[in-house]
This record gives C-alpha cells, sequence and structure tokens, in this order.
C-alpha cells in the first residue's frame, strides 16, 4: 500500500526480509525510501530465512525532502527470501516505502 511505510527504530544497522511463497527468479530489485545511505540486498533460497548471500550494495545519493527511488537490475538469480540491510543512514530514523521485484 503507498499509504504504509516501514520505519527503523533508530540504531543501524536495520533489516528487512521479504519472503516469496515459493522460489521465483528475480532480475531487478527497485526500492523507495527516505534518508538510508548505504544498502545491502541479499538472497537466500533456503525454505527458512537463513543462509543469505549478497546480491548487491550501494551507497545512495541523499535527496532532501524528496524519497530515494533506486534500482538495482540484477543478473537473473533465484531467491525465497530477500533481505535488505540499512547499514547506514542520513539521519537516526530512515522509512521504505516500497519494495519491487521484477521477474518470473
Amino acid at each position: 500500500s503507498s499509504k504504509t511505510f516501514w520505519t527503523t527504530t533508530g540504531m543501524f544497522p536495520q533489516e528487512l526480509i521479504i519472503g516469496f511463497p515459493k522460489c521465483v527468479k528475480i532480475n531487478k530489485v527497485a526500492i523507495q525510501c527516505y534518508l538510508v545511505r548505504t544498502l545491502r540486498i541479499e538472497r537466500s533460497t533456503s525454505k527458512d530465512p537463513v543462509g543469505f548471500e549478497q546480491c548487491v550494495e550501494k551507497d545512495l545519493q541523499h535527496r532532501e525532502g524528496q524519497l530515494q527511488m533506486e534500482e538495482f537490475p540484477l543478473p537473473e538469480f533465484q531467491a525465497t527470501y530477500l533481505r535488505f540491510i540499512i547499514k547506514s543512514a542520513f539521519d537516526h530514523f530512515v522509512s521504505v516505502h516500497r519494495v519491487m521485484a521484477e521477474g518470473s
């Protein structure tokens, strides 16, 4: 829902895990967030959210008063879970407004 968002509790790193009903193929991940400085995306193909491996890590640009919109084109891979780790931020609290994964 565009009317909801997830926010951190003020300490870093913070993580958000998204699970899919089954293992899926993903070729692009996009995120809308606010005040995130360094973001890492990891994946797991396990039945449970364990055994994550890093896909990408990026420093995001600060956009005063605006949402950060970042796309991560990735070589096609499989995942049952995606873990988004906010390693650092431009403020004590950040928010994630939308996460999109494209693939099949």
